[in-house]
């Protein structure tokens, strides 16, 4: 970045190795950088897009049946996606997380969605960096989870059960052993055996700990002090998401939903489970944007099913309770050991910018990374 009487503008270029290397696959700090976005959240020091300052950001679709020849038709995670966002604290950044997302990227070998994120002086607006985004985005979206799981898991967690082996139970178990290392015992649910036995083997190569490939939402559940919905969103609507029964339930589990989950009505309003969000207003600005039932029934979200009943005064708004409240101690979390938790998570831009700022000045202080000049003298003024 240019100095004050200094015009010449450049940034620092990362790409994903840069990412490594500058520390992206932290979960610990992760986790740190995200309990402190969530109190800031909480706080209000922030901005993201739309009226209300909370919309998740803007998205291009497409059409069953294009007009025209040469358009994308619309597929299975086909769209194009900004999520721009101001974080405040000592982040005190802006960005914006551009990616294009296509199931079939599957055929290619590549990762349904392709992400860069673009970091901007607050003041200026002039780019800090531009970055590979895939594993930004990956490991933010796990280190959120593992905020819950820092202030709301049991302390003696030892048994994980995952519903969906994808990416973002890796990254979510990741944070989760980050907070609990005690966790030695993981038990695996998948839709296809080879999807699962692959996730399985990550998962033992890369932590010390006993994996068990189940057959059933009931067994992943059952016995497990935490509990992760990471499964994509069903085209057959809440009727297929993940279940979670009562009765299936251990006294004490946490469970984190950051994907599609169904839990019985009254379940969620009895005093048998404590329900806890990242942001309210992201729940409210997915009902102003969507309408009744419509982002549960598209993403799962449970705490989108919570909004809705809360509009339909099924639910008192008082039993739902923001996760940077609970970080920063102004709301209590976990009372004793016997206590199910429930913690709905969304996902939101600022958690990029922080985790952005965070690798970007990890790269600065270590030299990694391409300076680019964007220009010495603009050509209009």
């Amino acid at each position: 970045m240019s100095t004050e009487n200094d015009t010449r503008i450049d940034f620092l270029y990362l790409s994903e190795q840069d990412m490594i290397d500058a520390g992206v696959t932290d979960s610990a700090q992760c986790v740190e950088a995200m309990e402190e976005t969530l109190i800031l959240l909480a706080e209000g020091d922030y901005r993201m897009a739309g009226a209300t300052a909370n919309s998740h950001g803007a998205q291009i679709s497409f059409p069953a049946s294009p007009e025209h020849k040469s358009m994308p038709a619309d597929g299975p995670d086909r769209r194009f996606m900004a999520m721009p966002a101001y974080l405040g604290g000592r982040f005190r950044n802006t960005g914006v997380k551009w990616y294009g997302s296509n199931a079939e990227n599957r055929k290619k070998d590549l990762p349904r969605s392709i992400h860069v994120f673009v970091l901007n002086d607050a003041d200026t607006g002039a780019p800090l960096s531009i970055m590979s985004a895939n594993l930004l985005s990956a490991y933010r979206t796990g280190a959120v989870p593992g905020v819950g799981v820092k202030h709301l898991a049991v302390e003696n967690a030892e048994t994980v059960g995952i519903i969906g082996p994808g990416v973002m139970a890796r990254t979510i178990l990741g944070s989760a052993i980050s907070q609990r290392p005690s966790i030695k015992h993981v038990k695996l649910k998948g839709r296809s055996a080879g999807s699962t036995e692959k996730a399985a083997d990550w998962i033992r190569d890369n932590y010390d700990v006993e994996v068990t490939v189940v057959d059933s939402e009931q067994a992943a559940i059952e016995g497990s002090d935490i509990c992760i919905s990471a499964t994509t969103t069903s085209a057959d609507g809440p009727e297929a998401y993940p279940y979670f029964k009562k009765e299936w339930i251990k006294p004490g589990a946490l469970l984190l939903c950051p994907a599609a989950a169904r839990m019985d009505e009254d379940f969620l309003t009895s005093d048998e489970c404590t329900l806890v969000w990242d942001y309210e207003g992201l729940y409210d600005e997915w009902y102003r944007e969507n309408g009744p039932g419509q982002t549960y029934k598209s993403l799962g979200i449970i705490g989108s099913h919570w909004y809705d009943m809360i509009q339909e005064s099924r639910l008192d708004p008082q039993q739902i309770t923001n996760m940077g409240d609970i970080a920063s101690g102004k709301a209590v979390g976990r009372e004793n050991d016997e206590q199910i938790i429930c913690y709905s998570v969304g996902g939101m831009p600022v958690e990029d910018v922080a985790w952005a700022t965070d690798v970007y000045h990890n790269a600065v202080d270590k030299g990694i990374g391409t300076s680019l000049n964007l220009w010495d003298v603009p050509a209009l003024k």
